[in-house]
């Protein structure tokens, strides 16, 4: 010890010097041997000092820098609360990226350091009026984490004001306060419930999530705050963010169970078109009695199972969880089988992952075996698998064993026997004995194996051996006395004593079928007893009780020494027992009427154990809780209620659709009440109210005052938004469906209506799945108007201000935006459909001509080129079966015969949403079928757009923050001009170039083709080949893609 302490003198006497140049102030001080030996232990009281002193000095360079070192160290885990005072003096700063990490700062020790932080609470106040939204959103929160009941007004005032906020991230900061607020004052419920009824009426995505978390803590029991805007959290879903998913499935599970009937009944028929229940004969009827009644289930019920339908391929095992545990509850039993494929999907996952998917599993497979049965092999347990792993496999294989399958689930069990793992064994000998209780035909074929495995030389094997068979030997003890002579032979052998303990229960329980053998075990006991465990000594008197009745001339006196034995025995049930067994069986004066029965109490017929999954009584809570994880009801659990026997009134849902069309109709003039009559006959049949407003033109939100007044001054990210998630769900049924049409079609439609009323029913019946061709193609209407005017018109359809509620407004905002121009490349690259070998001699090739779509603005135009390498003509070439759900196709007309060796190019139509998920098609022949599928690159999904640089900085401006991806890069040497710029960004993305007054300066323009975003790209050249490049679109996802593209084509050479 005195050498360690040595060499640990010397190295720090060697290396003090260097590591204290590159600590700096942070190493400790030694000022002595002994202090340079246990410096670990020792207090520095100036490790901060430095850091101090750059907070307080006048460059904001230095406090930039002393911020992000004081970040990190929070970020580590370290301690940075004694620089509080330091870091609030700079909370004013005017340097922006400075008051960013200084918020972030005070949200961590706001609640510590309340004191200090009250002091800045002008300046919060101050910055809640800021311009910039993450000032704004960055106050609001450090503000709710002071928690001092003092400030609960201004807190409240504030979420208010953030409420109404023209910035959807500062209104989703306001919900993620209302929660803090709640806890810090419950008195503040009423008014904070106001906050989020506003709040639910918002149509941001951002929002959506973190207001229904807020109503979750809040208020769970105020349903009536979600009728209203039931059918457009539905249709918002898909557009969510994934964590607020998951929030809003569990509440719309819960919101379900009380507003539908149960679709699971069995006395009814299951029929949404109720066809049966027309054709269905009365005098069946009248034959049975009580009227069968047609299942009819709710649209809105269907709408819910619809739009969560495609979350079962997102990303997040949350949401597949949620998505999973929904169908679960909600959904008719033959349609829950959907979810399969995608749990078994997530068993890939982390161990974490598959702990808590494999026990929604366990619970799923004992109800309903057939769902899983077809994926049996995904639940082998495989040799990396942990422990608890393994017996969730085990608990799974069990449930999904039956007649068919029990042997193959039998092999695999004999190899999990023999594993290393004692645990993992010890549960394959428990699951072989659920399989022999549960299918009688293999229970001899069981206990066979079993009693084979007692001659194995692990003890854990053994004892759970001995356990599982004394259970099935209860099941029929006349016919197995063999294997009870047989474990009797084995007794010295096992020392494990749940295992002795069950052996001389089964020689005490049947000690009249093995009269010679089980004297002979009770007088080995005897000679043992002190030395057993405890349970081996209660089962020991307990034989020799039995013994004593059954056979009291051989062992009478035996009993009565181990009776003695246990008398004076350290543990008191031991010593209870003894006692009571000695007043029970051996007849004395004290002895009572209770003698008389001690054979009947002792030897009484005893039903067979059931072996039952450990996991059978967890349905009683939710799938995909904590509750269900734990087994047992956790803080904040909110219980599913039962389904009504009768549902509730559905109108209370459509209340929002009614109002628009009142306030609509006085500004109608003299045609107002022709229309509002022809709108009131129309909508009885219509789809829904919402989508009747749509096609009449109306401008007027569904909102109320205060949420309409924050929807007009928002960013277009949430019309565009509401618009995407409307597309996703256009099949949703007629009473539900709030699907919007695209956005062109809309401005279109409102020009028409306000000049020709008569116009308006042609327009109707493209909403309907009814008018389609044969190719599955909705016939929608177009303006006859150019490209340019088409795509202009979509763009002020998607701006959020369309919902200003006039016309002048809209056909302002439509002039001011840019328009379509021509492409400036188009890239002759062909990428591959088909190939000749797998399309048994078609092959097909596609490309993006970067044109406008004929047949819907909003579509992708794709160029297919078919060619027959075979012998023989191919005919009946056509489209098939599209995926994934929700995607809007134009398919090209069949091409009924295609020569050998000819080739034809037919055009197609793509809505990708704008997004780069694969559009996944069959291309069929008249005799085959061949899965295939269109890939786009991001850039594939713009169309160019003509614009000023003046207009061009002012969308630009609109655009900041979170809108805003950039990055600096060395671009190569050839690509330092402008013409090889624009020859790169126009290769990679079908954008416009927007006119520059600076050399050094090269901006692009262009527009989504679903939503009409505006994509702006900015590539400023800096010295020595560096450049700066910069993406401006409210399209968070498309933004770094396009980043990441460009960077690629710039940097190569």
């Amino acid at each position: 010890m005195l050498s360690m302490s040595t060499n640990n003198l010397s190295y720090n006497d060697q290396g003090g010097s260097d590591s204290a140049v590159e600590v700096g102030q942070e190493t400790t001080p030694t000022s002595s041997n002994a202090g340079a030996g246990f410096g670990l232990f020792s207090t520095n009281f100036k490790k901060n000092d430095d850091l101090k002193e750059m907070l307080e000095s006048n460059k904001d360079s230095l406090k930039l820098d002393a911020m992000k070192r004081i970040i990190a160290l929070i970020a580590t885990g370290k301690n940075a609360s004694e620089l509080f005072p330091a870091v609030v003096k700079n909370v004013a700063s005017k340097n922006i990226e400075l008051k960013k990490l200084v918020y972030v700062y005070l949200v961590r020790y706001a609640e510590e350091q309340q004191d200090l932080a009250l002091l800045s609470i002008s300046t919060f106040q101050r910055a809640l009026k800021d311009p910039n939204q993450l000032i704004r959103a960055s106050a609001l929160r450090v503000l709710s984490s002071i928690r001092v009941p003092i400030i609960v007004p201004i807190m409240m005032l504030a979420i208010k004001e953030a409420a109404s906020d023209m910035s959807p991230y500062v209104r989703k900061t306001s919900a993620h306060a209302i929660q803090k607020l709640y806890s810090l004052d419950p008195d503040q419920k009423e008014h904070l419930i106001e906050v989020i009824d506003k709040l639910l009426k918002d149509k941001s995505t951002l929002v959506a999530g973190s207001v229904v978390m807020a109503f979750e803590e809040v208020c769970p029991d105020r349903i009536d705050l979600i009728h209203k805007n039931y059918r457009k959290l539905c249709n918002l879903l898909v557009d969510v963010e994934e964590w607020g998913q998951v929030v809003i499935i569990t509440m719309l599970t819960r919101y379900a169970r009380t507003q539908f009937t149960s679709p699971w009944k069995e006395d009814g028929l299951f029929d949404e078109n109720s066809e049966t229940a027309f054709y269905e004969s009365d005098e069946k009827k009248t034959k049975n009695g009580d009227e069968k009644k047609s299942y009819m289930m709710d649209p809105d019920h269907r709408l819910l199972l619809r739009n969560t339908k495609p979350l079962l391929q997102s990303r997040n095992t949350a949401v597949v969880v949620s998505v999973a545990q929904l169908y679960w509850h909600l959904a008719p039993k033959h349609e829950v089988g959907v979810i399969t494929k995608s749990l078994v999907r997530l068993l890939r996952s982390h161990r974490e992952v598959q702990y808590v998917v494999l026990q929604n599993i366990a619970t799923m497979s004992i109800q309903r075996k057939g769902m899983f049965e077809p994926y049996m092999k995904s639940f082998y347990v495989r040799s990396t698998d942990a422990t608890h792993i393994k017996s969730l496999k085990l608990e799974i294989l069990t449930s999904l064993a039956n007649e068919a399958n029990i042997s193959t689930i039998l092999r695999e069990f004999q190899t999990y026997v023999k594993s290393q793992d004692k645990q993992f064994a010890a549960g394959t000998i428990q699951a072989i004995g659920r399989c022999a209780t549960n299918i009688s035909e293999v229970t001899d074929t069981c206990l066979q194996g079993l009693v084979l495995l007692l001659s194995n030389r692990d003890e854990t094997v053994v004892a759970e051996s001995v356990v599982v068979i004394k259970k099935l030997l209860q099941t029929q003890p006349t016919q197995h006395s063999d294997i009870i002579k047989h474990m009797a032979k084995l007794f010295d052998n096992i020392a494990v004593p749940m295992a002795r303990a069950s052996i001389l229960w089964l020689m005490g329980e049947y000690c009249e079928r093995v009269p010679q053998i089980a004297p002979d075990v009770l007088r080995k006991m005897a000679k043992s007893f002190t030395s057993e465990e405890d349970i081996v000594k209660l089962q020991t008197v307990n034989l020799a009780a039995k013994l004593y009745l059954t056979n009291s001339k051989q062992t009478k006196l035996l009993t009565q020494y181990i009776l003695n034995l246990g008398k004076y025995d350290q543990n008191y049930d031991i010593r209870d027992r003894t006692r009571f067994i000695r007043q029970l069986i051996v007849p004395n004066e004290k002895s009572g009427a209770l003698g008389k029965y001690a054979r009947r109490i002792l030897l009484a017929p005893k039903p067979a154990p059931v072996l039952e999954s450990t996991y059978k009584d967890r349905d009683r809570y939710q799938l995909g809780t904590l509750s269900h994880t734990i087994n047992t009801k956790a803080s904040g659990y909110l219980e599913l209620s039962d389904w009504p026997a009768v549902a509730p009134d559905q109108s209370v849902r459509n209340v929002e659709v009614i109002e628009p069309v009142k306030e609509w109709a006085p500004s109608l003039g003299k045609t107002g009440k022709s229309k509002l009559s022809k709108s009131s006959d129309d909508k009885f049949y219509s789809d829904s109210g919402e989508e009747e407003e749509k096609e009449k033109g109306s401008g007027s939100s569904s909102s109320d005052d205060s949420s309409s007044r924050s929807e007009e001054s928002s960013s277009e990210a949430e019309s565009d938004e509401e618009k995407s998630s409307s597309q996703s769900s256009e099949e949703s049924d007629k009473s539900s469906s709030q699907s919007e049409k695209s956005s062109s079609e809309s401005d279109s439609e409102q020009k028409k209506t306000t000049k020709k009323p008569p116009q308006k029913k042609t327009v109707k019946p493209t909403a309907k799945d009814s008018d389609s061709d044969e190719n599955g193609n909705v016939a929608k209407e177009t303006s006859s108007s150019s490209a340019e005017e088409t795509s202009s018109g979509s763009e002020s359809g998607s701006d959020a201000d369309s919902h200003s509620g006039t016309e002048c407004k809209k056909k302002t905002k439509s002039k001011a935006k840019p328009k379509v121009s021509g492409p400036a490349f188009v890239p002759e690259k062909r990428h591959d459909l088909l190939h000749r070998m797998t399309g048994k001699g078609l092959s097909a090739q596609y490309q993006f001509p970067r044109q406008p779509c004929l047949y819907q603005p909003t579509m992708v135009s794709v160029q297919i080129s078919l060619t027959n390498t075979t012998d023989h003509p191919l005919e009946q070439i056509h489209i098939g079966d599209r995926g994934p759900t929700g995607l809007d196709m134009h398919c090209f007309n069949t091409v009924e015969c295609l020569l050998p060796e000819a080739s034809v190019t037919v055009s197609l139509g793509v809505d990708f949403n704008d997004s780069t998920q694969a559009a996944n098609f069959q291309l069929c022949t008249k005799e085959d079928q061949f899965s295939v599928s269109i890939q786009p690159a991001v850039g594939e999904l713009f169309l160019p757009a003509t614009m000023t640089e003046q207009d061009f900085r002012k969308e630009q401006g609109k655009l900041l923050g979170m809108n805003e991806s950039s990055a600096t890069i060395t671009m190569a040497a050839e690509n330092t001009t402008r013409q090889p710029i624009s020859r790169q960004v126009a290769t990679v993305a079908n954008l416009g170039v927007v006119p520059s007054g600076q050399d050094n300066i090269h901006r692009f323009a262009g527009k989504t083709a679903s939503s009409g975003a505006v994509v702006l790209v900015t590539v400023e050249l800096r010295e020595s080949s560096a450049a700066l490049i910069t993406i401006n679109t409210e399209k968070s996802v498309m933004g770094p893609m396009l980043l990441r593209d460009l960077k690629r084509a710039l940097t190569r050479a």
